[in-house]
């Protein structure tokens, strides 16, 4: 069964993924800055204040909007997203940070065989959004293995590199607000690492039903918030645990869920919205070179790597929010988190869930 479904058991020696396909619900739904010029059309509704993309409007308009988003909040020396869109979310939008969000790209690259994406998609795809792309680093591949495709990456940051594929462009957007897509817009919708950052998931995918054209493709790959092991090398009181269950508290104070993974979020979201043709699968992640199979291992290295990039970024937010205890004790904690991860007797893994599905045709 989909809801609640266990991982498959793993020693250090054996991996393995879940792949599975949910019947179509049978009752009632519960329910680039500046951007590359286009001779396209916008599919953008109308908008009065010029609220997503900056290429337009009056420039004073413009160069207040730009500001705006520029004016970064600043928490003990890191820098996260403006305040411009009322929302709060937990990563900064530095260097260290988006140095591993770019190592998490790599390990979802190696995991996937070197491809970007998993969804069944036509050759011919014409128009992909990339839904909180961060650095972009997706959003770019994508086009860069597309390039008959148009491919809009969304963020509340304007972190993205300037020199991108003349296909590819970024614009400043909160998924949690009111979409302002046309219905029927795109052709695959990439959704990726949004845990903790989402109060609404049905909403969320409700929204990108309704922006994919019939036939298209959703597609979500989120990570538990726990560290886990088979072995029983994670102990209950291991600071890999503690910082998880810190996360799980300011997701439930924040609203935002870390739970998505655990709480089947993404199976239940997608259902609701209108999907069909659900997959999924479920990877065990290891974390450290630990694993006897070579392409396990590497997945693991990197993401070390990319935990280790920034611990202390990554855990901040949170820890002002849950704990409210001085900084320099997050720091001797973020210590402990990363002693624990180079311990080669822990043979530590972190779920993650793939699903894509489709848009039913008209």
């Amino acid at each position: 069964m989909i809801d609640g479904q266990a991982l498959t058991s793993m020693s250090p020696e054996n991996f393995g993924h879940i792949e599975c396909r949910v019947a179509a619900p049978t009752g009632e739904s519960s329910q680039s800055f500046i951007p590359q010029e286009s001779n396209e059309a916008s599919n953008h509704e109308e908008e009065g204040d010029a609220d997503s993309a900056l290429g337009c409007d009056t420039p004073s308009t413009t160069a207040s909007l730009s500001a705006s988003i520029m004016n970064y909040r600043t928490i003990h020396g890191r820098t996260y997203h403006s305040e411009k869109y009322g929302t709060l979310y937990w990563g900064p939008n530095d260097d260290p940070q988006n140095e591993a969000l770019d190592f998490y790209h790599d390990v979802m690259a190696i995991l996937l065989d070197g491809k970007v994406y998993a969804a069944p998609l036509d050759k011919n795809i014409q128009k992909v959004l990339d839904v909180g792309t961060g650095t972009g680093i997706w959003a770019i591949d994508f086009a860069e293995e597309h390039p008959e495709a148009q491919v809009i990456g969304t963020d509340l940051s304007p972190i993205q590199p300037y020199w991108v594929p003349p296909n590819c462009q970024f614009e400043i957007d909160n998924a949690e607000l009111p979409w302002t897509w046309l219905e029927g817009t795109f052709d695959y919708i990439h959704i990726r690492f949004l845990l903790g950052s989402i109060s609404d998931w049905s909403r969320l995918f409700k929204q990108a039903f309704d922006a994919l054209k019939p036939g298209g493709y959703v597609e979500s790959f989120e990570a538990d918030a726990s560290f886990r092991s088979d072995d029983g090398s994670v102990a209950p009181d291991s600071p890999l645990m503690e910082w998880a269950s810190m996360n799980c508290e300011g997701g439930k104070k924040s609203g935002k869920p870390f739970t998505v993974y655990s709480d089947n979020l993404q199976v239940k979201g997608i259902q609701e919205a209108g999907f069909t043709d659900i997959t999924v699968k479920d990877f065990k992640i290891p974390v450290g070179s630990w694993p006897a199979d070579p392409k396990l291992k590497e997945i693991g290295q990197y993401t070390q790597f990319a935990i280790e990039q920034d611990i202390e970024g990554t855990m901040m937010f949170m820890w002002d929010l849950v704990t409210q205890r001085p900084i320099d004790e997050m720091r001797l904690f973020a210590v402990s988190v990363r002693e624990e991860l180079r311990k080669p007797t822990i043979h530590s893994y972190i779920p993650h869930r793939l699903v894509y599905a489709r848009k039913p045709e008209a």
